[in-house]
């Protein structure tokens, strides 16, 4: 069963518990930080894009966990299966950056030596703008992104954590916009061209407890000539009033239960991530097989702060059926997945 939001409200009450758990497909619940009770410390605030075509990928972040943030830059080559990501870690910032309350209006911005970042709403659009001094060797990195053609629906769900009443997490993850602009990298210039270029945003908002592992899939692109993405998810609070499973087919949502991510393992046991994966729903309207790319992966470990990421990308092939009951042929679909455990 899967629960829908149906009226606004505030997100949290006066105890800093979410008023209501279950998924929305537009952010109808009010997120205000001032209203959070977990902890100022606890807070952890991001805005993460996801731009991509056939050839090339761009992820930006930014982050405000409270005890530190992260400003962060990916370059991913899918043809030459190579990655280079550079971060820039803030110490205690506290939420002074300044993330906005909402998806849908206000702006990010930080400025400093190596790093000039603006995330900011324009009339029709998103505008993503980086400079990134000495991104590889001493060659800067720089973007000037645009995204529009924003879907009526996205992903939105509000999350409860079982053993804290004050730790959520409220999450919207807006799929398969379009997207254009320029990249220069490596003294060289890439151009994303509406058509066959998208972009995703993962919003999130919350107060997480301390050992957590997610595990995260997306997709974007045409599916017999229409726009179509899907949003995977799972592993993390308590997900019994709704999953994070969606698919969506010209903007509009369509609802899946769970969803299993089946990685292999490799001869010790431990998780292959670059051999096939397959993915299955347990309502029977997603069978999907995942053929890896590249492992973006990273490990960092500094005393009880700990996170360990891989995100996968590569490509979905197979079925999905919608809300309709219509089925959908799904081949070589260009997108990630990733499993992340965090502790912070």
């Amino acid at each position: 069963m899967q629960h829908e939001i149906s009226a606004p409200a505030p997100l949290l009450k006066d105890d800093g518990s979410l008023t209501e758990a279950g998924y929305a497909t537009y952010p109808i619940l009010v997120y205000d930080r001032s209203l959070v009770k977990g902890g100022r410390s606890r807070i952890k605030e991001w805005d993460y894009y996801l731009i991509y075509n056939d050839r090339y990928a761009v992820a930006l972040t930014a982050d405000d966990n409270s005890y530190m943030g992260m400003m962060s830059v990916s370059f991913i080559d899918f043809e030459k299966r190579s990655e280079i990501t550079k971060s820039v870690i803030l110490p205690f910032t506290g939420g002074r950056i300044g993330f906005p309350s909402s998806s849908s209006a206000g702006d990010i911005h930080y400025d400093s030596r190596r790093v000039k970042l603006s995330f900011t709403h324009e009339d029709g659009g998103r505008r993503l703008k980086v400079l990134f001094k000495k991104f590889k060797d001493r060659e800067d990195f720089e973007c000037d992104l645009f995204l529009d053609d924003e879907p009526r629906d996205s992903m939105v769900i509000a999350t409860p954590f079982p053993k804290k009443s004050t730790a959520f997490y409220y999450n919207q993850k807006i799929i398969a916009m379009r997207a254009s602009g320029t990249v220069w990298h490596d003294r060289k210039k890439f151009k994303f061209t509406p058509g066959n270029t998208y972009g995703l945003l993962d919003w999130g908002r919350g107060v997480w407890t301390y050992d957590n592992t997610w595990y995260w899939s997306a997709a974007q692109g045409t599916v017999g000539g229409v726009k179509f993405g899907f949003n995977l998810g799972y592993g993390f609070g308590d997900t019994s009033a709704a999953s994070e499973n969606m698919l969506f087919v010209n903007g509009i949502a369509h609802k899946l239960e769970g969803v299993t991510f089946n990685i292999p393992a490799d001869a010790n046991g431990r998780d292959d991530y670059l051999k096939p994966w397959t993915f299955t729903s347990t309502d029977g309207r997603l069978e999907l097989d995942f053929v890896p790319i590249l492992d973006r992966k990273a490990k960092t470990s500094l005393g009880i702060i700990m996170s360990d990421q891989h995100q996968v990308f590569g490509r979905f092939s197979g079925t999905v059926i919608t809300d309709g009951g219509e089925k959908l042929e799904i081949k070589d679909l260009l997108g990630f997945a990733e499993k992340v455990r965090n502790k912070w």
